[in-house]
Protein backbone atom coordinates (compact mmCIF):
# COMPACT_ATOMS: atom_id res chain seq x y z
CA UNK A 1 0.00 0.00 0.00
CA UNK A 2 1.21 3.57 -0.63
CA UNK A 3 -0.39 6.56 -0.31
CA UNK A 4 0.46 9.36 -2.63
CA UNK A 5 -0.42 13.39 -2.87
CA UNK A 6 -1.10 13.94 -7.08
CA UNK A 7 -2.74 17.54 -6.91
CA UNK A 8 0.35 19.78 -7.85
CA UNK A 9 2.95 16.77 -8.61
CA UNK A 10 3.50 13.20 -7.78
CA UNK A 11 4.32 13.37 -3.81
CA UNK A 12 4.84 9.95 -1.85
CA UNK A 13 3.81 10.28 1.51
CA UNK A 14 4.15 6.83 2.50
CA UNK A 15 4.64 3.59 1.64
CA UNK A 16 3.98 0.00 3.37
CA UNK A 17 5.44 -2.90 2.22
CA UNK A 18 4.30 -6.98 3.37
CA UNK A 19 6.68 -9.83 2.96
CA UNK A 20 6.54 -13.38 4.14
CA UNK A 21 2.90 -13.41 5.14
CA UNK A 22 2.28 -16.16 7.88
CA UNK A 23 5.95 -17.20 8.60
CA UNK A 24 7.69 -16.61 11.38
CA UNK A 25 9.94 -13.86 9.69
CA UNK A 26 6.83 -11.92 8.55
CA UNK A 27 8.07 -8.30 7.85
CA UNK A 28 6.26 -5.16 8.07
CA UNK A 29 7.74 -2.02 7.08
CA UNK A 30 6.35 1.39 7.10
CA UNK A 31 8.54 4.13 5.22
CA UNK A 32 7.88 7.65 4.90
CA UNK A 33 8.53 9.71 1.48
CA UNK A 34 12.24 10.48 2.14
CA UNK A 35 13.09 6.80 2.22
CA UNK A 36 12.94 6.93 6.38
CA UNK A 37 11.91 3.64 7.72
CA UNK A 38 9.13 3.66 11.29
CA UNK A 39 10.17 2.54 14.16
CA UNK A 40 6.23 1.11 14.85
CA UNK A 41 6.90 -2.32 12.89
CA UNK A 42 4.10 -4.37 13.37
CA UNK A 43 4.05 -8.28 14.97
CA UNK A 44 4.06 -11.16 13.15
CA UNK A 45 1.30 -10.93 9.96
CA UNK A 46 -0.10 -14.74 9.69
CA UNK A 47 -2.39 -13.23 6.81
CA UNK A 48 -3.65 -11.17 4.29
CA UNK A 49 -6.68 -9.94 5.97
CA UNK A 50 -3.79 -8.81 9.18
CA UNK A 51 -1.75 -7.23 6.81
CA UNK A 52 -4.92 -5.37 4.97
CA UNK A 53 -5.94 -4.43 8.69
CA UNK A 54 -2.24 -3.02 10.09
CA UNK A 55 -2.17 -1.35 6.62
CA UNK A 56 -5.37 0.53 7.22
CA UNK A 57 -4.36 1.60 10.89
CA UNK A 58 -1.61 3.00 9.63
CA UNK A 59 -3.20 5.02 6.96
CA UNK A 60 -5.65 5.84 9.37
CA UNK A 61 -2.98 7.50 11.53
CA UNK A 62 -0.60 8.74 8.90
CA UNK A 63 -2.69 10.62 7.08
CA UNK A 64 -3.13 13.46 9.66
CA UNK A 65 -6.34 14.19 9.18
CA UNK A 66 -6.21 14.62 5.55
CA UNK A 67 -9.03 13.01 3.06
CA UNK A 68 -8.75 10.25 1.12
CA UNK A 69 -9.85 11.25 -2.47
CA UNK A 70 -10.00 7.73 -3.97
CA UNK A 71 -8.73 3.99 -3.35
CA UNK A 72 -6.79 2.60 -6.24
CA UNK A 73 -6.48 -1.48 -6.62
CA UNK A 74 -3.89 -3.40 -8.95
CA UNK A 75 -6.61 -6.12 -10.30
CA UNK A 76 -4.80 -8.90 -11.77
CA UNK A 77 -7.18 -10.48 -14.24
CA UNK A 78 -9.54 -7.91 -16.03
CA UNK A 79 -10.53 -10.33 -18.85
CA UNK A 80 -11.96 -9.58 -22.24
CA UNK A 81 -13.54 -6.18 -22.03
CA UNK A 82 -11.83 -3.74 -19.65
CA UNK A 83 -9.42 -1.71 -21.84
CA UNK A 84 -8.99 1.22 -19.63
CA UNK A 85 -9.51 1.95 -15.38
CA UNK A 86 -12.69 1.79 -14.11
CA UNK A 87 -14.96 2.80 -11.33
CA UNK A 88 -15.78 -0.53 -9.29
CA UNK A 89 -19.25 -1.31 -8.91
CA UNK A 90 -21.71 -3.66 -7.77
CA UNK A 91 -21.71 -4.81 -11.50
CA UNK A 92 -17.90 -4.96 -12.16
CA UNK A 93 -17.23 -6.69 -9.09
CA UNK A 94 -20.07 -9.39 -10.08
CA UNK A 95 -17.92 -9.61 -13.00
CA UNK A 96 -15.12 -9.88 -11.41
CA UNK A 97 -16.33 -13.15 -9.24
CA UNK A 98 -16.89 -14.59 -13.09
CA UNK A 99 -12.96 -14.32 -13.71
CA UNK A 100 -11.97 -16.23 -10.90
CA UNK A 101 -12.08 -19.51 -12.31
CA UNK A 102 -9.17 -18.31 -14.53
CA UNK A 103 -7.44 -16.58 -11.84
CA UNK A 104 -7.87 -18.45 -8.64
CA UNK A 105 -4.63 -16.95 -7.43
CA UNK A 106 -5.25 -13.38 -7.57
CA UNK A 107 -8.95 -12.30 -7.63
CA UNK A 108 -10.67 -13.72 -4.95
CA UNK A 109 -7.67 -11.65 -2.40
CA UNK A 110 -8.35 -8.82 -4.76
CA UNK A 111 -11.89 -8.48 -4.27
CA UNK A 112 -11.66 -9.40 -0.60
CA UNK A 113 -9.63 -6.19 -0.50
CA UNK A 114 -12.41 -4.34 -2.51
CA UNK A 115 -14.79 -5.10 -0.21
CA UNK A 116 -12.85 -4.56 3.00
CA UNK A 117 -11.24 -0.76 1.50
CA UNK A 118 -15.09 0.32 1.18
CA UNK A 119 -16.08 -0.86 4.74
CA UNK A 120 -13.12 1.68 5.78
CA UNK A 121 -14.01 4.11 3.39
CA UNK A 122 -17.72 3.38 1.93
CA UNK A 123 -17.79 7.11 0.23
CA UNK A 124 -14.37 7.61 -1.12
CA UNK A 125 -14.54 6.09 -4.46
CA UNK A 126 -12.33 3.10 -5.40
CA UNK A 127 -10.85 2.14 -8.94
CA UNK A 128 -9.61 -0.84 -11.37
CA UNK A 129 -6.89 -0.85 -12.13
CA UNK A 130 -6.02 -3.76 -14.62
CA UNK A 131 -2.76 -5.59 -15.25
CA UNK A 132 -4.24 -6.79 -18.73
CA UNK A 133 -4.97 -3.56 -19.86
CA UNK A 134 -1.83 -2.81 -21.20
CA UNK A 135 -1.57 -5.66 -23.92
CA UNK A 136 -5.55 -5.69 -24.67
CA UNK A 137 -4.47 -3.74 -27.68
CA UNK A 138 -2.16 -6.47 -29.50
CA UNK A 139 -2.81 -7.62 -32.85
CA UNK A 140 -4.82 -10.23 -32.72
CA UNK A 141 -2.36 -13.08 -33.94
CA UNK A 142 -0.55 -12.58 -30.45
CA UNK A 143 -4.03 -13.18 -28.83
CA UNK A 144 -5.17 -15.84 -30.31
CA UNK A 145 -4.87 -19.35 -28.91
CA UNK A 146 -4.22 -22.72 -31.40
CA UNK A 147 -7.85 -23.97 -30.41
CA UNK A 148 -11.20 -23.77 -32.49
CA UNK A 149 -12.49 -20.55 -32.78
CA UNK A 150 -15.17 -21.45 -30.22
CA UNK A 151 -13.08 -20.78 -27.33
CA UNK A 152 -11.47 -17.56 -28.63
CA UNK A 153 -15.25 -16.32 -28.41
CA UNK A 154 -15.58 -17.89 -24.74
CA UNK A 155 -12.52 -15.37 -23.87
CA UNK A 156 -10.16 -18.16 -24.25
CA UNK A 157 -7.03 -15.97 -25.29
CA UNK A 158 -3.61 -14.56 -24.78
CA UNK A 159 -4.27 -11.18 -22.34
CA UNK A 160 -0.69 -10.94 -20.90
CA UNK A 161 -0.14 -9.36 -17.29
CA UNK A 162 2.27 -6.87 -15.71
CA UNK A 163 0.61 -4.36 -17.65
CA UNK A 164 1.12 -1.34 -14.65
CA UNK A 165 4.76 -2.11 -14.58
CA UNK A 166 4.95 -2.10 -18.25
CA UNK A 167 3.72 1.03 -18.85
CA UNK A 168 5.65 2.58 -16.00
CA UNK A 169 8.77 1.79 -17.06
CA UNK A 170 7.56 3.07 -21.03
CA UNK A 171 6.85 6.25 -19.32
CA UNK A 172 10.01 6.46 -17.71
CA UNK A 173 11.46 5.22 -20.75
CA UNK A 174 10.27 8.50 -22.50
CA UNK A 175 11.68 10.74 -20.01
CA UNK A 176 15.13 9.33 -20.40
CA UNK A 177 15.60 8.57 -23.75
CA UNK A 178 12.95 10.32 -25.45
CA UNK A 179 12.00 9.19 -28.95
CA UNK A 180 14.13 5.92 -27.73
CA UNK A 181 11.00 4.80 -25.93
CA UNK A 182 8.94 4.60 -29.33
CA UNK A 183 11.52 2.34 -30.90
CA UNK A 184 11.67 -1.60 -30.50
CA UNK A 185 11.52 -2.08 -26.71
CA UNK A 186 11.71 -5.59 -24.97
CA UNK A 187 11.02 -5.21 -21.38
CA UNK A 188 11.84 -7.52 -19.08
CA UNK A 189 9.35 -7.50 -15.47
CA UNK A 190 11.81 -10.64 -13.83
CA UNK A 191 10.51 -10.84 -9.92
CA UNK A 192 9.03 -13.66 -8.40
CA UNK A 193 6.43 -13.60 -10.96
CA UNK A 194 8.59 -13.11 -14.27
CA UNK A 195 7.41 -11.77 -18.27
CA UNK A 196 9.04 -10.24 -21.27
CA UNK A 197 7.08 -7.64 -23.47
CA UNK A 198 7.72 -7.36 -27.09
CA UNK A 199 7.40 -2.56 -27.09
CA UNK A 200 6.85 -0.73 -30.64
CA UNK A 201 5.38 2.56 -31.10
CA UNK A 202 4.45 2.25 -27.02
CA UNK A 203 1.82 -0.30 -28.31
CA UNK A 204 2.55 -4.12 -26.94
CA UNK A 205 3.06 -6.26 -29.27
CA UNK A 206 3.30 -9.65 -27.62
CA UNK A 207 4.26 -10.58 -23.79
CA UNK A 208 5.43 -13.81 -22.40
CA UNK A 209 2.11 -13.90 -20.18
CA UNK A 210 -1.42 -15.46 -22.04
CA UNK A 211 -4.26 -16.94 -20.47
CA UNK A 212 -3.66 -16.84 -16.96
CA UNK A 213 0.01 -15.55 -15.37
CA UNK A 214 1.53 -18.93 -15.57
CA UNK A 215 2.58 -19.32 -18.69
CA UNK A 216 5.74 -18.19 -20.68
CA UNK A 217 8.87 -17.88 -18.32
CA UNK A 218 9.89 -19.31 -15.26
CA UNK A 219 9.01 -18.18 -12.22
CA UNK A 220 9.85 -18.33 -8.59
CA UNK A 221 7.12 -20.86 -8.16
CA UNK A 222 5.19 -20.62 -11.25
CA UNK A 223 6.34 -23.33 -13.94
CA UNK A 224 6.01 -21.13 -16.64
CA UNK A 225 5.43 -22.68 -20.78
CA UNK A 226 4.75 -26.59 -20.38
CA UNK A 227 4.23 -29.06 -22.54
CA UNK A 228 -0.39 -29.34 -22.15
CA UNK A 229 0.83 -32.97 -22.25
CA UNK A 230 2.09 -32.73 -18.89
CA UNK A 231 -1.37 -32.00 -17.34
CA UNK A 232 -2.97 -34.70 -18.99
CA UNK A 233 -0.24 -37.04 -18.01
CA UNK A 234 -0.76 -35.99 -14.23
CA UNK A 235 -4.75 -36.21 -14.96
CA UNK A 236 -4.88 -39.65 -15.79
CA UNK A 237 -1.68 -41.40 -14.95
CA UNK A 238 -1.10 -40.01 -11.44
CA UNK A 239 -4.98 -39.63 -11.14
CA UNK A 240 -4.01 -35.83 -9.44
CA UNK A 241 -7.25 -33.54 -9.20
CA UNK A 242 -7.29 -29.74 -10.84
CA UNK A 243 -6.94 -28.50 -7.83
CA UNK A 244 -3.11 -30.17 -7.36
CA UNK A 245 -2.30 -29.81 -10.46
CA UNK A 246 -2.49 -26.16 -10.22
CA UNK A 247 -0.12 -26.66 -6.63
CA UNK A 248 2.20 -28.16 -8.76
CA UNK A 249 2.24 -25.74 -11.22
CA UNK A 250 1.85 -22.29 -9.80
CA UNK A 251 3.31 -23.21 -6.01
CA UNK A 252 5.63 -26.15 -6.68
CA UNK A 253 7.36 -25.10 -9.42
CA UNK A 254 9.98 -22.51 -11.45
CA UNK A 255 12.81 -21.98 -9.19
CA UNK A 256 11.37 -23.64 -6.12
CA UNK A 257 10.65 -26.88 -8.05
CA UNK A 258 13.59 -27.57 -9.84
CA UNK A 259 15.94 -26.85 -7.19
CA UNK A 260 13.91 -28.19 -4.33
CA UNK A 261 15.60 -25.55 -2.22
CA UNK A 262 13.98 -21.50 -2.58
CA UNK A 263 12.02 -19.60 -5.05
CA UNK A 264 14.40 -16.98 -4.12
CA UNK A 265 17.30 -16.54 -6.80
CA UNK A 266 19.69 -14.56 -4.22
CA UNK A 267 19.15 -17.47 -2.10
CA UNK A 268 20.07 -20.05 -5.46
CA UNK A 269 23.20 -17.87 -6.60
CA UNK A 270 24.39 -18.24 -3.30
CA UNK A 271 24.28 -21.69 -3.53
CA UNK A 272 24.84 -22.20 -7.33
CA UNK A 273 28.45 -23.67 -6.81
CA UNK A 274 27.73 -26.31 -4.52
CA UNK A 275 24.23 -27.31 -5.18
CA UNK A 276 23.57 -29.11 -8.63
CA UNK A 277 19.58 -28.20 -8.45
CA UNK A 278 20.16 -24.72 -7.52
CA UNK A 279 22.48 -24.28 -10.60
CA UNK A 280 20.20 -25.88 -12.94
CA UNK A 281 17.50 -23.44 -11.69
CA UNK A 282 19.17 -20.19 -12.53
CA UNK A 283 20.32 -22.03 -15.48
CA UNK A 284 17.02 -22.48 -16.67
CA UNK A 285 15.67 -19.38 -15.63
CA UNK A 286 18.06 -17.66 -17.75
CA UNK A 287 18.25 -19.91 -20.83
CA UNK A 288 13.99 -19.28 -21.17
CA UNK A 289 14.65 -15.68 -20.88
CA UNK A 290 17.03 -15.42 -23.38
CA UNK A 291 15.19 -17.67 -25.61
CA UNK A 292 12.07 -14.96 -25.59
CA UNK A 293 14.67 -12.08 -25.98
CA UNK A 294 15.72 -13.35 -29.50
CA UNK A 295 12.21 -14.21 -29.95
CA UNK A 296 10.89 -10.81 -29.53
CA UNK A 297 14.03 -9.46 -31.02
CA UNK A 298 12.28 -11.36 -34.50
CA UNK A 299 8.50 -9.72 -33.72
CA UNK A 300 10.08 -6.21 -33.33
CA UNK A 301 12.70 -6.93 -36.64
CA UNK A 302 15.41 -5.96 -34.41
CA UNK A 303 16.19 -4.08 -31.42
CA UNK A 304 16.40 -0.29 -30.11
CA UNK A 305 16.33 -0.86 -26.37
CA UNK A 306 16.47 -3.57 -23.52
CA UNK A 307 14.89 -2.64 -19.91
CA UNK A 308 15.50 -5.06 -17.25
CA UNK A 309 13.22 -4.49 -14.05
CA UNK A 310 11.19 -5.54 -10.84
CA UNK A 311 13.38 -7.65 -8.21
CA UNK A 312 15.68 -9.58 -10.40
CA UNK A 313 16.05 -7.80 -12.74
CA UNK A 314 17.19 -4.36 -10.95
CA UNK A 315 19.63 -6.25 -8.55
CA UNK A 316 20.46 -9.23 -9.90
CA UNK A 317 23.48 -8.44 -12.74
CA UNK A 318 24.93 -11.98 -12.90
CA UNK A 319 21.20 -12.85 -14.42
CA UNK A 320 21.34 -9.91 -16.67
CA UNK A 321 24.86 -10.95 -17.59
CA UNK A 322 23.31 -14.12 -18.66
CA UNK A 323 20.63 -13.82 -20.15
CA UNK A 324 21.99 -11.36 -23.07
CA UNK A 325 25.52 -13.28 -23.20
CA UNK A 326 25.71 -14.81 -26.51
CA UNK A 327 23.28 -12.60 -28.17
CA UNK A 328 25.77 -9.76 -29.30
CA UNK A 329 24.43 -10.90 -33.31
CA UNK A 330 22.09 -8.72 -31.98
CA UNK A 331 23.80 -5.71 -31.35
CA UNK A 332 24.06 -6.30 -27.58
CA UNK A 333 27.09 -5.32 -25.65
CA UNK A 334 27.19 -5.43 -21.73
CA UNK A 335 29.81 -3.58 -20.05
CA UNK A 336 30.73 -5.72 -17.14
CA UNK A 337 31.62 -2.65 -14.73
CA UNK A 338 28.58 -0.73 -15.54
CA UNK A 339 26.03 -4.15 -14.93
CA UNK A 340 28.20 -4.89 -12.09
CA UNK A 341 26.51 -1.76 -10.05
CA UNK A 342 23.45 -1.70 -11.62
CA UNK A 343 24.08 1.75 -13.64
CA UNK A 344 21.32 3.26 -14.85
CA UNK A 345 22.68 2.13 -18.48
CA UNK A 346 24.60 -1.00 -18.85
CA UNK A 347 25.53 -1.57 -22.17
CA UNK A 348 28.72 -0.50 -23.55
CA UNK A 349 29.16 2.75 -25.53
CA UNK A 350 29.83 0.92 -29.10
CA UNK A 351 26.51 -1.32 -27.90
CA UNK A 352 23.88 -1.19 -31.04
CA UNK A 353 21.15 -1.76 -28.47
CA UNK A 354 20.65 0.16 -25.60
CA UNK A 355 20.09 -1.88 -22.28
CA UNK A 356 18.56 0.02 -19.30
CA UNK A 357 18.01 -0.92 -15.53
CA UNK A 358 14.71 0.74 -14.70
CA UNK A 359 13.01 0.56 -11.31
CA UNK A 360 9.14 0.03 -11.45
CA UNK A 361 6.85 1.64 -9.56
CA UNK A 362 3.12 -0.30 -10.15
CA UNK A 363 1.75 1.71 -7.21
CA UNK A 364 2.92 5.52 -8.26
CA UNK A 365 0.78 3.77 -11.99
CA UNK A 366 -2.08 3.18 -9.96
CA UNK A 367 -1.98 6.37 -8.65
CA UNK A 368 -1.71 8.22 -11.72
CA UNK A 369 -4.77 6.30 -12.89
CA UNK A 370 -7.22 7.28 -10.15
CA UNK A 371 -5.93 10.81 -10.58
CA UNK A 372 -6.89 11.02 -14.10
CA UNK A 373 -10.23 9.02 -13.98
CA UNK A 374 -11.32 11.54 -10.94
CA UNK A 375 -10.37 14.33 -13.75
CA UNK A 376 -12.31 12.87 -15.73
CA UNK A 377 -15.33 12.20 -14.12
CA UNK A 378 -15.15 16.10 -13.00
CA UNK A 379 -15.31 17.25 -16.31
CA UNK A 380 -18.23 15.13 -17.12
Amino acid sequence: MTLYAMSDRETLIFGIEVDRIGESASQFRVTDGRGHQSDDLQPRISNQQEAFEAAFTVLQRQAHGESVDAISHRIVHGGPRYLEPQLLSPQLIAELRALVPIDPDHLPQAIRDVENANRKYPEVPQIACFDTTFHRAMPRIAQLCPLSAQYFDKGILRYGFHGLSYEYVLSELRNLDGDLANGRVVAAHLGNGASMAAIRGGRSLDTSMGFTPNSGLLMGTRSGDIDPGVILYLLAQEKQSAETINTVINKQAGLLGVSGISGDMQELLAQEDSNTNAADAVALFCYRAKKYLAAYAAVLGGLDVIVFTAGIGEHAPIIRERICMGLEFLGIQIDPARNKRNAPVISSDDSRVKVRVVKTNENLMLARHAARLLDKIKEE
